[in-house]
C-alpha cells in the first residue's frame, strides 16, 4: 500500500535535496501536518501521469473494487474527471445531451469546447420540492430526434440522493453508439452494500466519476475516474487528465485514496453492515416526528437525510441556524424547503443520536402551518429556461450589467448558482425569462448567497442579446 511505503520512507534516513520546501521536517515545523509523507516523484514512488509501479497497482485495485475496466486517481476532485471526460469524447462545436441539474464543471467543459448543449430536465417532485430522476424515455426521444449528439451526461445520484435508472439509460444511449458519462460523485459508496444501488460501472456506463472524499474515508479533493468499453477514446481522456490535473500530484492525497481502497477491500462489508443498521434505525425513529419530516423518493440513496420544513412555521434557513448555533450540528446544505444531513461510514453513534435528539426537541416547538409551502416555495426551475445562443458567443462581445428586474428577455452572460449544490440555475447563453428573474429574487429573499454573478443584484448580459 502506498501509505505504508510513505511511512517507511519517513522513518528511513533518506534525505532529500528536492521539493517540497518543508523537506519533511516535522520537528522544525511541528504543526501536525503530514510533512513526513509529503514527497514528490522520487525513485520507487512512481508518477501518477505515467503510472507503472505502485500507483499503477493502486489504480488497478480501485478498478477491481469498482468493477471498472480502467481507473485513475484524481487529486483535483471530480471536477477534473468531468472536464477530461467531456473534452475527451467531443470535438469543438459538437452537440451534447446534458441533464440540466449537472454540476457547474459540466458547463465549464461545454464552455471550453464550445459545445452545443441540449438539456434534459429531471422530473420535478412538486410535493417533495426536489428534482427527481432523469427519464430514460425522454432521453430516447431526444436521441431519436437529434441524430448528431456525441455524448450523454447525467448526474446520479443527485446532491439530494435521487438515483436515476442508469442501466436502462445506458442501454438506450448505446443503441445510438455514443458514450454515457455518469457523474456519480455522490455515489462512491454505491455497490458496497445491498441497501445501496450498484455503481454505474456495473450498470453499463462508459465513463463514471466518483468523489471518494464525499462519502468514503478519504481526504478532500480525492476522486476516481473509471473508463469502460470501446465507445470512448481513452488516450484522449488521458491526455486531458495530463493537461488539467496538477503536474505535482499530492502523495498525501493519493495515499488517502489507496488507504480508502484498502479499507473497502479488507473490511468494507463489516463497516457498511454496521453503518446501514445505524442509519436505518435512525430513519425509522425520525418517522415519529410530528411536524418536520424526512422525505425520500422511490429510488433514493438512504445515506441522505432530507429534513423538510414544508407545512411548518419554520424556514429551512431557520432550522439550519438552530441546528448549528444551538446544537453545533453543521448540515451539508440548506435548500428552499429542507436541509440536507449527509451521513457516511465515518459517522459515530453519538453523532447520529445528537441529530435525533435535536430533531425531536425542535419538532416539539413547531406548529403545522401552510406558510412555508405556499409563500416560500421555490419556483419550478426546470420550466423557466429557454436555450439561447451557444455558450461562448454570449461572452465574446463583452457584458453589460443590468438589474435583475431589467434582465428579462436578455441573454445571460454569466452563471448564477447557490453552492452547495453548485448546479447553475442560469447559464451563459440562456435567455432570461420572467421566471428566472423571480428565481433570483426568491433566492435572495431566502437569504441564499448567489454565486457566479460579479455585481450584487445585477446580472451580466450579452450586449447583443
Amino acid at each position: 500500500m502506498l501509505y505504508d511505503r510513505l511511512k517507511a520512507y519517513r522513518e528511513s534516513d533518506y534525505y532529500g535535496f528536492h521539493m517540497p520546501g518543508h523537506k519533511r521536517n516535522e520537528n522544525k515545523f511541528p504543526i501536525g501536518l503530514p510533512y513526513g509523507i509529503d514527497i514528490t516523484e522520487i525513485e520507487g514512488f512512481d508518477d501518477l501521469h505515467h503510472a507503472a509501479g505502485i500507483l499503477k497497482s493502486a489504480e488497478e485495485r480501485a478498478s477491481t473494487l469498482y468493477k471498472a475496466e480502467e481507473s485513475h486517481f484524481l487529486v483535483n476532485g471530480s471536477t477534473v474527471g468531468i472536464l477530461s471526460a467531456i473534452l475527451g469524447v467531443t470535438e469543438r462545436g459538437d452537440k451534447i445531451l446534458v441533464a440540466r441539474n449537472c454540476h457547474k464543471s459540466v458547463y465549464h467543459a461545454i464552455y471550453m469546447n464550445e459545445l452545443e448543449p441540449i438539456y434534459i430536465y429531471p422530473k420535478y417532485e412538486k410535493d417533495l420540492q426536489i428534482n427527481g430522476e432523469i427519464s430514460c424515455k425522454e432521453i430516447e426521444q431526444i436521441l431519436d430526434k437529434e441524430k448528431d449528439i456525441k455524448a450523454v451526461v447525467i448526474v446520479s445520484p443527485t446532491y439530494d440522493g435521487v438515483v436515476s435508472d442508469v442501466e436502462n439509460i445506458a442501454k438506450t444511449v448505446h443503441k445510438h453508439d455514443i458514450p454515457l458519462i455518469v457523474d456519480e460523485a455522490h455515489g462512491a459508496h454505491f455497490g458496497f452494500h445491498k441497501k445501496f444501488p450498484k455503481n454505474a460501472n456495473e450498470k453499463g456506463a462508459d465513463i463514471v466519476i466518483h468523489s471518494v472524499h464525499k462519502t468514503l474515508p478519504a481526504m478532500t479533493q480525492t476522486a476516481l475516474i473509471h473508463l469502460n468499453g470501446n465507445r470512448v477514446n481513452r488516450e484522449s481522456i488521458g491526455n486531458y487528465l495530463h493537461m488539467l490535473q496538477s503536474s505535482s500530484p499530492s502523495y498525501v492525497l493519493m495515499a488517502s485514496i489507496d488507504y480508502c481502497m484498502d479499507i473497502l477491500e479488507k473490511s468494507g462489508e463489516s463497516l457498511f453492515d454496521e453503518y446501514v443498521e445505524e442509519i436505518e434505525q435512525l430513519r425509522q425513529e425520525l418517522e415519529e416526528l410530528k411536524h418536520l419530516h424526512i422525505i425520500r423518493t422511490e429510488n433514493f440513496d438512504i445515506s441522505k437525510f432530507i429534513i423538510s420544513v414544508k407545512d411548518t412555521n419554520m424556514t429551512s434557513g431557520e432550522l439550519s441556524r438552530i441546528l448549528l448555533e444551538k446544537y453545533h450540528l453543521q448540515m451539508e446544505m440548506t435548500a428552499g424547503t429542507y436541509v440536507l444531513a449527509m451521513t457516511t461510514v465515518g459517522d459515530t453513534k453519538e453523532g447520529l443520536q445528537r441529530l435525533k435528539k435535536a430533531m425531536f426537541e425542535i419538532d416539539e416547538e413547531l406548529k403545522s402551518e401552510k406558510k412555508v409551502g405556499e409563500d416560500l416555495e421555490l419556483p419550478h426551475l426546470p420550466l423557466i429556461y429557454k436555450s439561447a445562443e451557444v455558450l461562448k458567443k454570449a461572452q465574446k462581445s463583452g457584458l453589460s450589467y443590468v438589474k435583475w428586474e431589467e434582465a428579462e428577455g436578455k441573454v445571460a452572460g454569466e452563471y448564477a448558482y447557490v453552492y452547495p449544490p453548485g448546479i447553475p440555475f442560469l447559464v451563459p447563453g440562456e435567455k432570461i425569462t420572467k421566471e428566472a428573474v423571480r428565481c433570483l429574487k426568491r433566492y435572495e429573499e431566502l437569504q441564499f448567497t448567489i454565486e457566479g454573478i460579479a455585481v450584487e443584484k445585477h446580472i451580466g448580459v450579452w450586449k447583443n442579446g
